[in-house]
């Protein structure tokens, strides 16, 4: 029977840091992937590839990426502390994450972007997406300045390309079937292949195969019917296999499974995850600068509430309520410069017009409901500087929802509206397990050989979830997980 040490289940950003990680230790690890290899990468290779980190100060920054000094000096940027990370997370879950969890993300995540890099993952400024340029200075905000080369393409492609490196095993079209157990302690996991299922002998067992949003009956049945009307904006291989393996052998389930993180995407973005056409090109996050109604023609949340970074993971369920499942995306000529990127992609469904009047014949609205709602929105809007870098409080006054920040009259032409519906990333719900990534029986105790990372771990994120902190969790418990896994490996062998 093939045996290794440590066996991966799952192969994207957190499977492949335990993957590496273990092997670190000198464990002899098999990554399993479900798809092709020309599908290979989860969710991962999916992301826009801004990664949250507790940084301190610049300094930190730089460390991680080189800057010449002529640019140093032209950045102005925010500290942003392990403290602020933590803060930022338990604000946002409305204090319902397990904090044991949170305090290891939040303060091994400027290490484990330091080990990443030295692993060959590159990362650059997160300049398009969090920062503008004013009076000659380019300031950030929203404590994300990073992100990897090339998105997530670039991350997955560096990941791998280490894998093949340090002679780690990678199958495809590999799924992982059944956990095996031995008195509470994992002896080896069965595997459906092209040549049938295969037993792998091993002593440790780690799961990052995701959550469960690809399967339908799943997803409808944790979250509610309704959800079958989101997209899948990821991968279609998380399919929630690793949960229902742990569960089999009595792992306890954790977390919260009414929960996800779902955003506004464009309404005519493919409804599964397009390998062809990876980056997060869809979204459509200038959302705060805009005036977002419902095809009623009436406004439905404070676009303006906070930053992007701490609304669009929720905003999406919103949408989701919305009568066919659609909003759009109201911006005039004064901020359609400032949008960002993915709003000038081919990609991208935006419907232009010279007046508001032309505009609402062009989008399936009750127009005489719009435009009375733009007329009351204008008339809301307060004097005030408007400032895209910083919470401006240019509000509203007098219309409910309110907008609390960057509003500005929808008033001179030419007008545009991006329909966006919306579309499903992960499941907040996983397994319980330590913060070293070992999973827990439902009786408390740790089952041992077993270990999980990224989606799959329950309690860190709840109701809401800060931009760029799923990619760097992935990535903190993958290699803590992977380091866990070697280590009991290596003290049974």
């Amino acid at each position: 029977m093939t045996s290794y040490d440590v066996i991966v289940v799952g192969a994207g950003n957190a499977a492949l840091c335990a993957a590496i990680s273990a092997q670190e230790q000198g464990s002899r690890v098999l990554v399993l992937e479900k798809g092709p290899i020309e599908k290979r990468g989860g969710n991962s290779f999916f992301t826009d590839g801004a990664i949250r980190v507790g940084y301190n100060n610049f300094d930190a920054i730089k460390t991680i990426i080189d800057l010449d000094e002529e640019t140093s000096n032209k950045i102005k940027m925010p500290n942003y502390s392990p403290q602020d990370f933590y803060d930022d997370i338990m604000r946002v879950s409305q204090n319902q994450s397990k904090p044991e969890l949170i305090e290891k993300l939040v303060t091994q995540s400027l290490p484990t972007i330091e080990w990443m890099k030295s692993h060959g993952v590159n990362f650059e400024l997160n300049y398009a997406n969090q920062s503008f340029e004013k009076e000659g200075k380019i300031e950030f905000w929203g404590g994300l300045p990073i992100k990897t080369v090339e998105k997530g393409i670039g991350l997955m492609r560096s990941l791998f390309n280490r894998c093949e490196q340090l002679g780690i095993d990678v199958w495809y079209e590999a799924a992982a079937k059944k956990i095996v157990t031995e008195n509470n302690e994992v002896t080896a996991l069965e595997v459906s292949t092209n040549e049938g299922i295969q037993r792998i002998a091993c002593q440790s067992v780690v799961l990052a195969c995701g959550s469960l949003e690809a399967d339908k009956k799943k997803r409808a049945e944790a979250l509610g019917e309704e959800w079958n009307a989101a997209l899948i904006r990821g991968t279609e291989f998380n399919t929630g296999d690793g949960i229902d393996m742990a569960i089999e052998v009595g792992a306890q389930k954790f977390g919260q499974y009414d929960g996800c993180h779902a955003i506004g995407t464009d309404a005519n973005a493919p409804r599964v995850g397009d390998f062809q056409k990876p980056g997060d090109i869809y979204k459509k996050h200038s959302y705060p600068y805009s005036v977002m109604v419902n095809v009623d023609g009436n406004r439905f949340v404070d676009e303006g509430a906070d930053f992007r970074n701490y609304t669009y993971a929720k905003y999406g369920k919103e949408v989701l309520k919305q009568p066919k499942s659609i909003a759009f995306q109201i911006y005039d000529a004064k901020v359609r410069p400032i949008l960002r990127e993915e709003y000038n992609l081919e990609e991208a469904t935006i419907l232009e017009a010279e007046t508001l009047e032309e505009l609402a014949s062009k989008i399936d609205i009750n127009q005489e409901q719009f435009l009375q709602t733009l007329k009351e929105y204008n008339a809301a809007v307060q004097e005030g500087l408007f400032n895209p870098s910083e919470k401006d409080g240019k509000g509203t006054t007098g219309i409910t929802p309110p907008k609390s920040n960057w509003a500005q009259t929808i008033s001179e032409g030419p007008f545009y509206a991006c329909p966006v519906t919306c579309g499903i990333t992960f499941s907040f719900g996983g397994l319980a397990a330590t913060p070293n990534g070992e999973v827990l029986h439902e009786n408390g105790e740790k089952i041992e050989g077993l270990f999980a990372a990224g989606e799959m771990i329950g309690g860190i994120f709840y109701e809401n979830y800060p931009g760029g902190s799923g990619l760097m969790s992935g990535s903190v418990f993958g290699k803590l997980a992977g380091k866990s896994a070697a280590t009991h490996a290596q003290a049974i062998k």
